[in-house]
C-alpha cells in the first residue's frame, strides 16, 4: 500500500451546526393525618446526554428527533457539540466531554483496541440501491473514465478510516490487486473537494453529498457504494461507562431516532428546510438534493465487523483482535 501526505491548496468549506425543568413540589393538606399520608413520588430529572455531531448528512434523524421534540416525549434530553472533524470527535469523546456520536465500526475498533471504551448501538446511515453514501470520484481533466483508470492512480481518501476502506473494498471487487490501489492521504473533506475540482488530483473519495456538488464542476462518478452498502455504513456510538451507567436513557434515544427515521422515510420532503437550517446539503444542491431513506434499527453484523477488522490488520492498523460482542450491542434497540 503506498500512502503519500499531499500539501496543496486549501478549499474554506466552512459548515455550522446550531446548537430543564423544574417542577413544584406538591403539598399535603393540612386537614390529611399524617399517617394516612402517602409518600410523594420523587421524579429524577432526565439524563442529558451529550452527542458530539459533524455537519452531515448522517446526523439528520438526531436533527429531527430534536426538531419533532421526539427526544423529550421519550424522556431523555439531548445536548449536541458540534465538531469540525473526526480527529476533534475524538479528542471530545476521550476526555469524556460527549457521550455519543456518529462515527463507524473502524472508530470503534480503534477506541477498543486495549480496552472495550464505546460501543456501536445502531446504524446511522448507509448507501441504498438508489442512493450511494460514498463515491470514487475523478477530475474533470484527469482523463479517467472508467474503474480501470484508477489501477496505479493516488486517490484521495481519509486514511485508516472507513473511506480508506471502502476504497480497498470495492476496488477489490473490481478485480483490482493490493498493488493496484494506491490511496493518497487527503484527510480534510474541503481539500479532496477543492483538489478534485483544480485537477491537481486525479481522484479522490466524496460521501453524498459532496459527489454530486463536484459533479457540477465536471468530476466523474466511477465507483460507488450502492451494491455494497454495509462497506461504507456509518453507527451512532456511545461511550460504554455512559452505557453502563445509563442504558435507559440510551433506549430513549434510540426509540426517538427510529421515529424520526419513519418520519423522514415516510415523507423526506418536509425535512428539506431543515438541511438548509443545519446546513447539511451546500447551497448549489438544495433545489436537486433528494434526502435518501435512513436504514430502521439494526447494527453491524460480526461478519463485517470481522472484515473491516481483517482490513485494518492487513494494513497495519491494528494489531490485536478487537471483540465484535463487547463492541456492537444490539440489546438497546426498541
Amino acid at each position: 500500500m503506498k500512502r503519500t501526505t499531499l500539501f496543496g491548496i486549501a478549499l474554506l468549506l466552512s459548515l455550522s451546526l446550531m446548537l430543564g425543568a423544574c417542577a413544584p413540589a406538591a403539598s399535603t393538606p393540612a386537614e390529611a393525618p399524617v399517617e394516612d399520608a402517602e409518600p410523594a413520588e420523587v421524579m429524577s430529572d432526565p439524563v442529558t446526554l451529550k452527542i458530539a455531531v459533524l455537519p452531515i448528512m448522517d446526523a439528520l434523524p438526531m436533527f429531527v428527533a430534536e426538531a419533532e421534540g421526539l427526544f423529550e416525549a421519550n424522556g431523555v434530553n439531548v445536548e449536541f457539540i458540534p465538531v469540525a472533524s473526526a480527529p476533534e470527535r475524538v479528542q471530545i469523546l476521550q476526555a469524556g466531554q460527549a457521550d455519543g456520536t456518529v462515527n463507524e465500526i473502524l472508530a470503534v475498533m480503534f477506541f477498543n483496541k486495549e480496552e472495550t471504551q464505546m460501543q456501536a448501538v445502531r446504524f446511522a446511515h448507509m448507501a441504498t440501491a438508489d442512493h450511494a453514501h460514498f463515491a470514487i470520484m475523478a477530475a474533470a481533466n484527469s482523463g479517467i473514465t472508467d474503474v480501470a483508470g484508477l489501477k496505479g492512480v493516488e486517490i484521495g481518501v481519509s486514511p485508516a478510516t472507513i473511506i480508506e476502506y471502502l476504497t480497498y473494498r470495492l476496488l477489490e471487487a473490481e478485480g483490482f490487486s493490493e498493488d493496484e490501489i494506491v490511496t493518497l492521504a487527503v484527510p480534510k473533506i474541503p481539500d479532496r473537494l477543492a483538489l478534485l475540482g483544480s485537477g491537481e488530483m486525479k481522484a479522490g473519495v466524496l460521501p453524498d453529498p459532496l459527489g454530486p456538488l463536484s459533479e457540477q464542476s465536471g468530476a466523474i462518478t466511477i465507483l460507488d457504494d450502492r451494491n455494497a452498502p454495509n462497506y461504507g455504513a456509518s453507527v451512532i456510538s456511545f461511550r460504554k461507562a455512559v452505557i453502563d451507567e445509563n442504558p435507559e436513557a440510551i433506549k430513549a434515544f434510540l426509540a426517538a431516532i427510529e421515529e424520526a427515521v419513519a418520519k423522514i422515510n415516510s415523507d423526506p420532503s418536509q425535512y428539506a428546510g431543515l438541511l438548509a437550517e443545519k446546513q447539511l446539503v451546500p447551497p448549489p444542491l438544495m433545489e436537486s438534493y433528494q434526502i435518501p431513506t435512513f436504514p430502521t434499527a439494526g447494527v453491524t453484523s460480526e461478519a463485517d465487523w470481522n472484515d473491516a477488522l481483517e482490513w485494518a490488520q492487513s494494513q497495519g492498523l491494528l494489531d490485536v483482535d478487537v471483540s465484535y460482542s463487547d463492541s456492537v450491542n444490539a440489546d438497546l434497540l426498541p
